[in-house]
């Protein structure tokens, strides 16, 4: 079918006469003002840091949208489930309709990733690999859909500004925006994938420009994050919603003689 290599292409947003004409004025990071709404970069930036900090000892359901677009289509996959931060294990679902390979699970247990539907191994069986050798092969996308991935990048958020309150998730939050720099970016990037990111910054002269939103509540709590780069009328947006943080998180880790190992997971299903 012509959609995931039309994802795949999408995803990629990467060709050396990229230009950042073309981004949108949309997702520019705001200047910080002096204004009682914006915080100082070093505040925002705690705060962020703070909300992620806590969540990594915490456990909480999500449900990740990754838009794609090109040429006035959008190409969508989500990726929901429960992770238990703190003990490392979650269990996930990644959905593309209309995909040649449309849905995979994925469990993360015992520092380890197990992956279903992997092309070349048995229906009924896992495929596992060590979750410190997973790799992301696209642009803002986890190693095998990694959701702390997800956060050790909104963490590390530059040149944050105080965008004021907003009701997100059905909760009043604070908006903060930033920038993702080419290290961030790129980290856990399959080789390949990072000589073309490298080349991409370097015909730009600067880094490629991705932006970063994270939204906290009240009590400090994150409830949302997004990134997104648009280049060159190609445009790819991860937006991550969190919910039920404290609730048990409950993982059935496949049985050994139901698993094969893998040393790599491609496909636009498992990032």
């Amino acid at each position: 079918m012509r959609r995931p290599l039309v994802l795949a292409a999408v995803a990629m947003l990467l060709c050396a006469g990229c230009s950042t004409t073309d981004a949108g004025n949309r997702d520019k990071p705001a200047a910080a003002s002096s204004s009682p709404s914006s915080g100082s970069s070093s505040g925002s930036g705690s705060a962020v840091r703070a909300a992620v900090a806590a969540l990594r000892e915490d456990t909480a359901g999500f449900r990740q949208k990754i838009e794609l677009e090109s040429e006035g289509q959008v190409y969508g996959l989500t990726i929901t489930g429960g992770f238990d931060f703190a003990a490392d294990k979650g269990h996930l679902a990644v959905d593309l309709p209309g995909g040649a390979i449309d849905h995979s699970d994925q469990i993360f247990a015992d520092s380890k990733i197990y992956i279903s539907g992997v092309q070349g191994i048995g229906e009924d069986t896992w495929g596992v690999i060590p979750r410190d050798e997973a790799e992301a092969h696209y642009v803002l996308r986890a190693p095998l859909n990694d959701p702390e991935h997800v956060l050790q990048q909104i963490a590390a958020m530059r040149k944050i500004s105080r965008e004021g309150a907003e009701k997100v998730q059905g909760v009043r939050a604070v908006r903060y925006r930033g920038i993702l720099d080419h290290r961030t970016v790129t980290l856990r990037m399959a080789t390949d994938v990072r000589t073309r990111m490298d080349q991409a910054r370097d015909a730009l002269g600067s880094d490629v420009p991705v932006f970063a939103d994270a939204w906290v509540d009240g009590r400090g709590r994150l409830v949302q994050i997004r990134m997104s780069m648009n280049m060159s009328g190609a445009r790819v947006t991860l937006t991550m919603a969190l919910s039920d943080v404290g609730e048990p998180v409950r993982v059935k880790v496949p049985r050994a003689s139901d698993t094969v190992p893998v040393t790599e997971v491609g496909g636009i299903l498992n990032g």
